[in-house]
């Protein structure tokens, strides 16, 4: 069924802060950007007119003013901290309340409620275009109601004129700043344990590009150390096949069987070699036989391979140690067998990154900055500073002296008696780690930015935090300041427990391929007469932007349960929902034939449509915080709560039918303003608003 007007659901909301600007629209644009539906896009602003960028920002500015002014009159002999104002529990109490009374009343030996009482009264509401009154309340509270039709007008008009724009505030600084994300290893295909990364990555790139940034989106390709070296090793012994499949899918299990393998044979070695009790040696050998017989059973023919010349070496470990050395050091035969291996499984990486519209600026490859010599040029700044040292032939890197000098770990959120620990800059073979070689990067990144964002999951929290830490060592304060780690959790799916050397995942791919089937067959339910082409198309975007959501609509600090019943539900808090939504208000406005040429917003009286409007109000202070506090799920929370909303305003109040024509206009508006929300809410998210469902 096409959406038409009928029922649905409900509520959730949040905010920050903004200004307002000058646009020039021409009076003719009205086209949706997607399928060339006409589409009412509100009336033409007149010529540099001004209007509101942040239509509740001005409301909470006036109130701010407001009680400030009635503050120094009133009480000019008290200080007072800042104003904040909070939104009250009910709509009863106005829109905006503050309860600085209960703090400032100490000051003055007065009751909290006389004092707000007094302020209130000192306030004079006629100065103020948008507040329509100021009481006290409850024990001391003073809250501000809104003047609702020119509030409506303020919300619904410039929504409607800056259309594409409208929510993005640009920020009274941009800068240039590198988000690198994603940077999976090389070695087998993105799984959905991985998946978190690629989605938060693109949704904080959109939202601070649209806040007004210069913004780089970076790929850093793991290539160097033992699992490069692993996979390498392998795929020789296998006499470099072609792929026949997706070419990350082939090095994923080559990776495994050779892992296994390899650590077979090891443990076979140390209990051989064992003088000491070795049972947890043959535990350990018991579980990895086991892994070994599931993918014989599954890969015959390469398992059988690989055994067969991985055993012809005695020591299969020192071939990838000699493969490890040779790489960093840039010995020709492993540059090009490694980077051979790599570059194939990144091939497989950007179909499926592609397949999700997930897009970078730079792929920069580990290797190369090593290679470049800046990985010893800052070993050897290091070893000049107070804080490197020789363990036992190891070079090491004292971290936590680095935070007592320098006085930081209050700033990093330490406890003063937390030891942060040491840093192994180089092994005793020469070798250098991951942490070490992410020094030299970072400074590369911030040769063309001002802030650099790294996307990393939150078990590296002490990696990031030692590498901010070697920055400062090495003088580097600004840059140290600017380097920023967005951690986020873990992705868990019940009942499974993924292992990527055991060959235990399910890979992007499979996840995104199982969506769309998925979504195909929910949309064959609900809309049964469309072409199986436009099912197909549908079923694709509801698809992707259900998994994209589930990923991304979390707080990144708390794990994403992902479970197919709440990534795929039509009904509530998932894209396929806010999707419909948008998509119902498309339909409605399609239906009107018309533009609302004389909306009279004064008749938009009930709890419904104030609730809408304030909502849509709140969305460029909603992106402020998103962008300012890089919290991708706060749009995703915002725009769920809108279409709840939405779908009980659409369930209880006609709004083509509406009498008279004004209050129809004023309605048409209000569905239209909700459309563009939707659909630039989604657009933060990497989420395709469609127009039909």
């Amino acid at each position: 069924m096409l959406l038409d007007e009928g029922p649905v659901a409900q509520p959730g909301l949040r905010r920050r802060t903004v200004q307002t600007r000058t646009v020039r629209r021409p009076p003719d644009e009205g086209e949706s950007r997607r399928s060339g539906v006409q589409i009412p896009a509100g009336p033409p602003i007149g010529e540099c007119q001004v209007i509101s960028v942040s239509p509740f920002k001005e409301f909470r500015d006036e109130c701010e003013t407001a009680l400030r002014d009635a503050l120094k009159k009133m009480y000019p002999q008290i200080s007072f901290p800042p104003i904040t104002l909070e939104y009250p529990p009910s709509p009863e109490f106005g829109e905006l309340a503050s309860s600085m009374c209960f703090e400032l009343a100490k000051q003055t030996a007065e009751k909290p409620r006389k004092m707000a009482d007094k302020i209130a009264k000192a306030i004079e509401v006629s100065r103020f275009p948008l507040i329509r009154s100021v009481e006290a309340a409850g024990g001391g509270y003073i809250n501000f109601h809104v003047n609702l039709a020119d509030f409506f007008r303020l919300t619904l008009e410039p929504a409607r004129a800056l259309d594409t724009e409208y929510g993005y505030v640009r920020a009274d600084e941009p800068r240039k700043i590198v988000v690198e994300h994603t940077s999976v290893n090389p070695i087998h295909p993105i799984h959905i344990g991985q998946a978190r990364n690629p989605v938060l990555g693109d949704a904080l790139a959109r939202i601070l590009k649209a806040h007004g940034h210069t913004v780089f989106r970076h790929y850093y390709i793991d290539d160097v150390g033992r699992q490069s070296a692993v996979i390498a090793y392998g795929y020789e012994k296998l006499g470099k096949p072609k792929p026949e499949e997706k070419p990350d899918h082939l090095i994923g299990v080559i990776y495994t069987i050779t892992s296994c393998i390899m650590e077979v044979h090891r443990l076979k070695r140390e209990i051989e070699q064992a003088t000491e009790e070795t049972s947890e040696l043959q535990k350990q050998l018991d579980d990895w036989m086991s892994v070994a017989d599931n993918l014989k059973n599954k890969f015959p023919e390469l398992f059988t391979q690989l055994l067969a010349k991985i055993n012809k070496d005695e020591n299969p470990e020192s071939k990838v140690n000699n493969l490890i050395r040779g790489y960093e050091s840039g010995e020709e035969k492993a540059k090009q067998l490694i980077r051979e291996v790599c570059q194939l499984c990144m091939k497989g990486f950007k179909e499926t990154l592609s397949r999700a519209e997930i897009f970078y600026d730079s792929w920069d490859w580990e290797s190369d900055v090593v290679w470049s010599g800046d990985v010893v040029q800052v070993l050897d700044k290091l070893k000049t500073t107070p804080y490197a040292f020789q363990l036992g032939g190891i070079l090491e890197f004292d971290a936590d002296k680095v935070a007592k000098d320098l006085n930081l770990k209050q700033q990093l959120g330490l406890m003063e008696d937390y030891e942060v620990p040491s840093l192994t800059l180089v092994r005793a073979d020469g070798t250098t780690l991951y942490t070490t070689r992410d020094i030299p990067y970072s400074l590369w990144k911030f040769r063309e930015a001002e802030r650099v964002i790294n996307v990393i999951g939150m078990e590296q929290t002490l990696s990031q935090m030692q590498l901010k830490l070697a920055l400062y060592a090495l003088g580097y304060l600004e840059q140290a300041e600017n380097l920023t780690h967005f951690a986020y959790n873990l992705v868990r799916l019940p009942g499974y427990r993924m292992s990527s050397r055991r060959g235990r995942y399910i890979t992007l791919d499979e996840v995104m391929d199982e969506a769309v089937k998925r979504a195909y067959e929910e949309v064959c339910k609900r809309s049964p007469h469309l072409s199986d082409e436009e099912k197909h198309r549908i079923s694709n975007f509801v698809g992707l932007g259900a998994m994209k959501y589930a990923l991304v609509a979390v707080d990144p600090a708390k794990p994403v349960v992902f479970t197919w019943d709440r990534v795929l539900d039509f009904e509530k808090n998932s894209a396929p929902y806010i999707q419909y939504s948008h998509a119902r208000a498309c339909s409605i406005l399609r239906k009107a034939c018309r533009e609302p040429e004389e909306p009279d917003y004064s008749l938009l009286t009930t709890p419904l449509e104030r609730d809408m409007v304030l909502t849509l109000a709140r969305f460029p202070e909603v992106f402020v915080e998103a962008a300012e506090s890089l919290k991708p799920n706060v749009v995703a929370d915002f725009v769920n709560g809108l279409a709840d909303k939405f779908n009980t305003f659409y369930n209880a109040l006609p709004v083509i039918r509406a009498e008279p024509l004004g209050l129809s206009d004023a309605r048409l508006a209000l569905v239209d303003a909700a459309r563009i929300v939707f659909r630039n809410s989604l657009n933060l998210l990497g989420i395709e608003a469609p127009e039909r469902m």
